[in-house]
């Protein structure tokens, strides 16, 4: 279900008001069980790496695993999101991951798992959930209203971390009394909840008048609007160094476990729980912490913490203390990302916000599984403790990044503005005619140059983000109040994209550029096609092919 936008940013209910909807409620609730399952399955991965192995490198694959995935196909996975029904993808990506976890619980129980075999499993398990983030993260908006968005990004984030306090402790206890192949096969069972859940979900959405974009044409624009929106660059940036640099506290936690604090897997089990214990907390504090603080002072105070904990991780002996410093560890590492996060979603209209997504989910998972193979290799050569220590060095001086790469601020999501008319048309045109040239002739009183150029800067930005190419602002010479925008469009259906993917604060800025415009002519557009060879027949008695093909001009002619 589709939402207006509202201008607040937490409802009058606070945190809890997405659970007012039952869509939402529904799958939420059945996040949490599979939530659950995953997290006594990697309990039960992990451990049963260190019983088949003594490589700490090997361990820290495990993390690598399920997260690499994320980084290889995040995009492609994003473009999906966007293309097709948010709900199939998710049921499809559900059953990719179950069928990895039903065959890993079956060679299992048989005793055919070897190391690299554990491996492959975790990275097919991993493969239905990158799959399927893009879609789950960009569906949220189609489940509550947007002044619930914010709410309903945490509240995800707690469901995760809810399991987390818990599942861990449950599956070292699982895997203490009936060993690794109990967990892999409760992590199986537990995904028929969510499966159940989506397969009940009546979604609804408007369908585009405009026929999809291909896979490929998909994934080069998102990579052209990410590229085009320096706030999700810089997003996107902090979040992979921060997963580079913070990914030794998950890669690392078993050989915690098992090298420094002397225990088994109950106490793995017990080290995840305070983990994730600290994450709820850090998750049901994020409104607080976006009211009191701004987004640079919550990453800068929340690095900073992380980065005392971790010290106190690396050089602590007592389970106690250790689980005390996991706590405000969990606690800060969720607030982080849940910053990043929400600061993504908000800056990403809904064309694109499942692509957006991917890219998210491509930084801060392949940051970390990278972190996690080079924090594993570093603790073969030196030891958890060093590796932990040089982690904490590097996350307490990670804060200076903000002078070149400061956060930027989050406003309230602006949403996809009305559908516009279509231009006239006469030429014959298909949704092949093009390139298009688009030419915008403005008349500007020379004392307004230079606050017209500097507007045209930021119009520049949303055109290519939207679609545009080779863009360009000329003055003339001869006369200097007359300046010339132009543009080009691959092609004409292209450009119909193009057009209608504009936002409310976009089309805004539209409006302020032509408000500079003066005289008695309004502002002067011309649409040309580049190429006109293909509308033209050379000879009588050639056919004219363009008229017996659908005109994409009449295409949302009866829009406004």
């Amino acid at each position: 279900m589709t939402y207006s936008p509202n201008s607040r940013t937490f409802s009058a209910e606070g945190i809890t008001a997405p659970f007012r909807h039952l869509t939402f409620r529904r799958i939420w609730l059945a996040s949490l069980l599979t939530n659950l399952g995953a997290l006594i399955r990697s309990v039960g991965a992990a451990w049963a790496m260190t019983q088949m192995t003594s490589s700490a490198d090997k361990v820290a694959l495990v993390q690598t695993a399920l997260l690499l995935p994320v980084m290889l196909i995040s995009m492609p996975a994003g473009a999906i999101a966007d293309m097709y029904d948010r709900r199939i993808v998710m049921l499809v990506s559900l059953g990719i991951s179950l069928a990895g976890a039903t065959a890993l619980t079956t060679l299992a129980w048989r005793g055919l798992v070897t190391p690299d075999l554990l491996l492959l499993l975790c990275f097919v398990i991993g493969s239905g959930v990158a799959l399927m983030d893009p879609a789950w993260q960009s569906s949220v908006s189609e489940q509550v209203p947007a002044d619930a968005l914010p709410a309903a990004v945490a509240l995800n984030s707690i469901s995760y971390n809810i399991a987390r306090s818990v599942g861990p402790a449950i599956g070292g206890i699982v895997v203490a009394t009936a060993g690794a192949v109990a967990s892999f096969a409760l992590n199986a069972l537990l995904y028929l909840p969510l499966l159940v859940a989506l397969f009940f979900w009546k979604r609804i959405s408007e369908p585009s008048y405009l026929p999809p974009e291909k896979l490929n044409r998909a994934i080069v624009s998102g990579v052209r609007y990410i590229a085009n929106s320096p706030p999700i660059k810089i997003v996107l940036i902090r979040s992979m160094i921060m997963g580079v640099i913070g990914g030794a506290i998950l890669a690392l936690m078993p050989l915690v476990a098992r090298d420094l604090l002397r225990g088994d897997a109950q106490t793995y089990g017990i080290t995840l729980s305070a983990f994730g214990l600290g994450a709820v907390i850090g998750a049901l504090n994020v409104p607080e912490v976006r009211k009191r603080m701004s987004g640079e002072a919550a990453i800068r105070a929340c690095t900073i913490s992380m980065g005392g904990a971790l010290v106190a991780v690396a050089l602590s002996r007592e389970l106690v203390l250790t689980s005390v410093a996991l706590v405000l560890a969990g606690a800060v590492w969720m607030m982080t990302w849940a910053l990043f996060n929400i600061g993504v979603q908000l800056s990403a209209p809904r064309w694109v916000a499942g692509r957006s997504l991917a890219a998210y989910q491509a930084a801060s998972s392949g940051g970390i599984a990278v972190g996690s193979w080079g924090w594993g290799r570093l603790t073969d050569a030196a030891g958890v403790e060093t590796a932990l220590l040089l982690s904490a060095v590097l996350m307490l001086i990670s804060p200076l990044l903000g002078f070149w790469l400061r956060m930027p601020r989050i406003n309230p999501r602006s949403e996809d503005a009305e559908a516009l008319a279509h231009p006239e048309v006469r030429l014959a045109l298909t949704d092949r005619s093009g390139p298009l040239v688009i030419e915008i002739e403005y008349r500007v009183a020379q004392e307004n140059a230079r606050a017209f150029h500097n507007v045209m800067q930021d119009v520049q930005l949303f055109r290519k983000r939207n679609g545009a190419y080779g863009w360009s602002i000329a003055r003339d010479i001869a006369d200097p109040e007359l300046w010339t925008e132009r543009y080009h469009c691959p092609t004409w259906l292209d450009y119909l994209r193009q057009r209608n993917r504009s936002t409310h604060s976009e089309r805004a800025l539209d409006r302020q550029a032509a408000a500079f415009h003066t005289g008695p002519e309004p502002v002067r557009i011309r649409r040309m096609l580049e190429r006109p060879f293909g509308s033209v027949r050379w000879k009588d008695d050639v056919p004219d092919h363009a008229a017996n093909e659908a005109l994409l001009g009449d295409y949302g002619r009866s829009r406004t």
